[in-house]
């Protein structure tokens, strides 16, 4: 199962840093301070993928529950109030995946707790 979990959540990650390159090409690029935000969140979609299959530490599920959550609170100011003057509307299918795998991160990175906390409470109840 835990093997399950690290490949869900290795490939949420690097989703995210997917759809992040693939906007970075499409238009990102050309915005002053989203452009680099995106490519800075390709690459920590990388680290944290790696840190997910060589690290066995509770850090790393909080690390891609809030890396999920980040991404998917800035999308949502983009949809709203806007994000550094980016104002998107939800309407491309680039926006939907980037909604899906950041959810999907959010997810795994709970999931990616769940093992930690089980054994926290076995620990605790055995004593």
């Amino acid at each position: 199962m835990s093997l399950l979990i690290r490949l869900f959540a290795v490939a949420s990650l690097l989703g995210v840093g997917i759809v992040h390159l693939v906007g970075w090409f499409d238009w990102a690029r050309y915005t002053s301070v989203v452009g680099p935000l995106f490519l800075l969140n390709v690459a920590a979609s990388v680290v944290l993928a790696i840190a997910v299959v060589v690290w066995r530490h509770w850090l790393v599920g909080v690390a891609t529950l809030g890396f999920g959550a980040a991404t998917l609170g800035a999308y949502l100011m983009s949809l709203t109030v806007g994000f550094f003057g980016v104002q998107e509307q939800f309407r491309t299918a680039l926006e939907v995946w980037g909604v899906v795998t950041d959810v999907a991160c959010i997810l795994a990175g709970a999931m990616l707790l769940l093992p930690h906390q089980w054994r926290q409470r076995q620990a605790s109840s055995t004593n």
